[in-house]
């Protein structure tokens, strides 16, 4: 089964970005596809590169960039969540003359037609946060 995850949730606000990511595990390992994952509103915060945590907890951008890498998947942050957040790619942190961009390069920056996109070509899409 073919499964699109968006996320809506920030890292640490609640437990559903990290339900999220145990559950994208999980049917990665059961053997199902996922066709894409959608961060969207505070879940961006998910592909920030620059979250620091405390060593006894977990990580959960670098859990969902491991994962991302480690499967080859499609991540797609949303482009005006990330923006209003201070979110942005190498391309966008050039665009607006920042130093450095602070997301993950395993996700992509794009708007809400990849969402449309994804909801269109899988056969469950399940909404965290």
């Amino acid at each position: 089964m073919k499964f699109t995850i968006v996320v809506y949730a920030a890292p640490y606000s609640s437990e559903a970005a990290h339900s999220a990511l145990q559950f994208t595990a999980a049917l990665l390992k059961a053997g199902h596809e996922v066709y894409r994952l959608f961060f969207f509103g505070d879940g961006v915060h998910n592909a920030n590169r620059f979250t620091v945590t405390a060593t006894d907890e977990e990580n959960l951008p670098l859990s969902w960039h491991r994962l991302i890498l480690d499967n080859n998947l499609d991540a797609v942050v949303c482009v005006s969540s990330s923006l209003k957040r201070g979110l942005v790619d190498a391309s966008e942190a050039k665009r607006h003359d920042f130093d450095a961009g602070t997301l993950f390069d395993s996700s992509e920056i794009a708007g809400l037609g990849q969402l449309v996109d994804a909801t269109t070509n899988s056969d469950r899409v399940v909404n965290f946060g």
